[in-house]
C-alpha cells in the first residue's frame, strides 16, 4: 500500500508534516510518498532517521494557500502539491492521499481527478465527533462540502456514514440519525422531512430524528445533516472544547487550593483533553470520491498527520468505496434509480 502526503500546504510548514509521515511509515510499515518541493523535503529528511525503502519523493513546484479561492487556484497552479497528490491516486501510483491544505482546493482536486463513486450524487466530508465514552465517536456528515442539499443527498450520506462506521470502526449495525430541531416527525424542514420518510423505508438501523446533544451521548453512531448545518456543528464542537479547556485552566490558576485539587484530578483532565483533541481523529475523509482522500486541519501536527494516514490506510484496506457502491445499489438509492423515491 502507498499513501501520498501533501507536505507543503499546512500552516505549520513541511517539517511537522514530514515528521508525521515518517512516523506513520514506521508504525504501519507502509510506503509513503512525500509530495512537494523536493529540495525542501530532502533538506528536512537529512535531519531524520527513517527507512528509505518506505519513503519516496514526488516533486511539486507550487502550493495553494489557505487564503486562495479554490477553483481559481486549481486552474492557476496545475503543479500544486494537492493536485499532484490527487493525480498520483488517479494514475494508480498511490492508493490514497492526505492533505492538510485548503479544504475547498483538496475537494476540487479530488473531484476533478478521481470523480465520484458510481451512484453517488454528491460526495460528503465526514468528521468524528467525541462522545461521553472514551474511544467512541459519532460520525457527522456532511460538515461542509454541500451547504445546500436534496433528499437524495442526505439519504446517501446516511448510507456512506453507516458503511464507514461498519468498515472502519467495526460496528456491526451502526445506528443512524438525521439531525433536526426535535425528535417528532412533525419537526424539521421540508428537506429533512422528505429524507426522514425515505430513510425509514431503508434497511438501515435508522433511529429517526436526533437533536444536537445526541451527537455526544452515544444515541447514534452516524449523524446526518447538510453541509451548512454540519459545518456549524463542527466549528461549535471545536470552539466549545477550546472554551472549556481555557475555563478549566483559568480556574486552576485562581488559587492554591484549586491547583492542589487539579493535581488530584489530573487523570480526568488528561482524559478530557484526549477526547477533545481533534488530532486523535485522523482527519476527515471525503466519502463518495472514487479514490481515498483525507483532509486534515491546516494547523495539523505530526500526530494528526500520523492519524490521517492511519485512517487512509483503513479505508483502503477495507475497500470502503466498493461497500458504499454496493449498498447504494442494494437499497435503490443510487442516482440512477432515484426516480423510484420521487
Amino acid at each position: 500500500m502507498k499513501i501520498a502526503v501533501d507536505v507543503m500546504s499546512g500552516e505549520r510548514g513541511p517539517e511537522e508534516l514530514i515528521k508525521g509521515a515518517l512516523e506513520a511509515a514506521a508504525v504501519y510499515n507502509i510506503n509513503i510518498v512525500l509530495v512537494g518541493d523536493k529540495n525542501i523535503i530532502n533538506y528536512i529528511l537529512q535531519r531524520h532517521t527513517y527507512n528509505k525503502d518506505l519513503i519516496e519523493i514526488v516533486h511539486a513546484s507550487e502550493v495553494i494557500t489557505m487564503k486562495e479561492q479554490p477553483t481559481a487556484a486549481i486552474k492557476k497552479k496545475p503543479d500544486a502539491s494537492v493536485l499532484v497528490s490527487a493525480r498520483l491516486v488517479k494514475d494508480g501510483l498511490a492508493d490514497a492521499f492526505v492533505s492538510p491544505g485548503n479544504t475547498g482546493a483538496t475537494f476540487a482536486a479530488a473531484f476533478m481527478n478521481l470523480g465520484r463513486v458510481k451512484g453517488i450524487s454528491r460526495p460528503a466530508i465526514l468528521t468524528p465527533a467525541p462522545t461521553r465514552t472514551l474511544g467512541q465517536y459519532t460520525a457527522v456528515l456532511d460538515v461542509g462540502a454541500n451547504p445546500e442539499c436534496k433528499p437524495i443527498n442526505l439519504v446517501q450520506f446516511a448510507v456512506m456514514g453507516a458503511a464507514y462506521a461498519h468498515t472502519v470502526w467495526g460496528l456491526e449495525n451502526p445506528k443512524v440519525g438525521l439531525l433536526s430541531n426535535g425528535e417528532e416527525d412533525s419537526k424539521g424542514t421540508e428537506l429533512t422531512q422528505k429524507a426522514n420518510s425515505i430513510l425509514k423505508k431503508l434497511p438501515l438501523n435508522y433511529v429517526g430524528y436526533i437533536e444536537g446533544r445526541d451527537i455526544f451521548n452515544n444515541k447514534v453512531d452516524v449523524a446526518v445533516c447538510d453541509g451548512f448545518v454540519g459545518n456549524l456543528v463542527l466549528k461549535t464542537i471545536e470552539g466549545a472544547g477550546l472554551a472549556l479547556y481555557n475555563i478549566l485552566k483559568d480556574g486552576i490558576k485562581s488559587s492554591f487550593w484549586a491547583k492542589m485539587g487539579a493535581l488530584m484530578m489530573l487523570p480526568v483532565f488528561k482524559r478530557l483533553k484526549k477526547v477533545m483533541d481533534y488530532a486523535e481523529y485522523g482527519g476527515a475523509p471525503l466519502l463518495g470520491i472514487n479514490g481515498i482522500t483525507i483532509v486534515t486541519h491546516g494547523s495539523s501536527s505530526a500526530r494528526e498527520i500520523l492519524n490521517g494516514i492511519r485512517v487512509a490506510h483503513e479505508l483502503v484496506r477495507t475497500n470502503v468505496n466498493d461497500i458504499i457502491m454496493n449498498k447504494l445499489k442494494e437499497y435503490g438509492v443510487n442516482k440512477f434509480n432515484w426516480f423510484k423515491w420521487e
